[in-house]
């Protein structure tokens, strides 16, 4: 709903609109929490609507099932991490120092701060189905497009040839793969 929808709402309708944007948040960090720490599977949806406080109706209400939930968590610490990097690379006075500072960033403020976002992105996705899968891909395509980019920044910064077309893509893999293994120590240290 965009800012001028909301501006035409009564106040009563404003607040149902605040307590349902309340709910969802609370079952997405409940089902976070328990994703996390017990594993996906082993967390059942009446435990998620137990620990969100709300009714298991209300759980389903908002989310169609375990899955969905799961994707919708995805799709948000994806969104947090392009963000977080792409903020750095951004503040940086040039590609490389912005390629470095974005990798500090992945590691300090998002792996060390958010180890349960870590677990749901790169441990409790994983092989779920096709579904989630798609979304895993969509989100890797995404974190690689915006490494290529920053790579391609850096190379026309400094004027660097690369003897292959595909090399911005493959060093933007590379670092992504660097991202995703640091992401798994993380995990093991938890």
């Amino acid at each position: 709903m965009t800012e001028k929808e909301k501006n035409t709402l009564s106040r009563a309708a404003l607040r149902r609109l605040r307590e349902k944007e309340e709910r969802r948040g609370a079952i997405l960090r409940a089902a976070m929490a328990l994703f996390a720490a017990e594993g996906y599977n082993q967390a059942g949806m009446e435990r998620i609507a137990d620990e969100a406080e709300v009714s298991t109706g209300t759980l389903y209400f908002n989310f169609r099932n375990k899955e969905d939930i799961l994707v919708h968590l995805m799709d948000e610490i994806a969104y947090e991490i392009r963000t977080l990097i792409g903020k750095e690379f951004r503040a940086a006075e040039n590609p490389r120092d912005g390629i470095r500072r974005s990798g500090i960033a992945f590691i300090m403020e998002f792996c060390r701060k958010h180890p349960e976002k870590i677990a749901i992105l790169y441990r409790e996705s994983v092989g779920k189905s096709n579904l989630v899968e798609s979304h895993r891909e969509k989100m890797h395509r995404q974190l690689i497009a915006d490494l290529q980019s920053a790579v391609e920044q850096l190379r026309d910064a400094k004027g660097y040839r690369f003897r292959s077309d595909l090399s911005p893509e493959i060093i933007a893999a590379c670092i992504g793969g660097m991202y995703e293994r640091i992401a798994y120590q993380f995990i093991i240290w938890q």
